[in-house]
């Protein structure tokens, strides 16, 4: 019999979606049912956008956040971040207590509790009623500590360097989005 398991994927380091993307992908070629609602990210024609088209069934992608929250010159008032992200959450909600996912990943919902946008008594309270099963990936730096200490599997991505910092390089197609 299968364990739900709660993953945090937290830290400054690049990385943590893709970790999650690739724990889909994975679980997608074991014919596993894999659920990705995205927080604070925007619609856009992205690389795992189109790679989950393809994936459906087995894998769908929802993005329903406004961009980024509070960062000059991105105009979205903070009430419809905040609203986008209680959509988010209810979209969230029904994925984990349906009973029809196997995996649940609530991508960037870390920063979505940190900017205040989401309660972490709310997410911690979804997280207690999942069904045993079902698996739960939280991605976002600042993961809140009460979910660290409720989570059974948590990975630090911790920035080395970057290609930004280093050299400028700007978020290249197929790489970073």
């Amino acid at each position: 019999m299968r364990k739900g398991l709660i993953i945090v994927y937290t830290g400054d380091g690049k990385g943590k979606t893709s970790a999650a993307l690739g724990l889909a992908l994975r679980a997608s070629g074991h014919a596993l049912y894999v659920s990705m609602v995205q927080f604070v990210k925007s619609p856009t024609d992205s690389g795992e956008e189109r790679a989950a088209e393809r994936l459906k069934p087995e894998f769908e992608l929802i993005t329903t956040g406004k961009g980024f929250v509070n960062i000059p010159g991105h105009t979205v008032p903070l009430p419809e971040h905040k609203q986008a992200a209680e959509n988010a959450f209810i979209l969230a909600q029904q994925r984990v207590l349906s009973g029809y996912w196997d995996v649940v990943i609530l991508d960037e919902i870390n920063v979505a509790v940190k900017l205040g946008l989401l309660d972490i008594t709310r997410v911690l309270d979804l997280l207690r009623k999942k069904p045993k099963n079902l698996h739960v990936v939280l991605t976002g730096r600042d993961a809140h500590d009460e979910l660290i200490a409720m989570a059974d599997l948590v990975t630090e991505m911790r920035l080395v360097k970057h290609p930004y910092d280093e050299d400028g390089i700007p978020a290249q197609k197929g790489i970073d989005f």
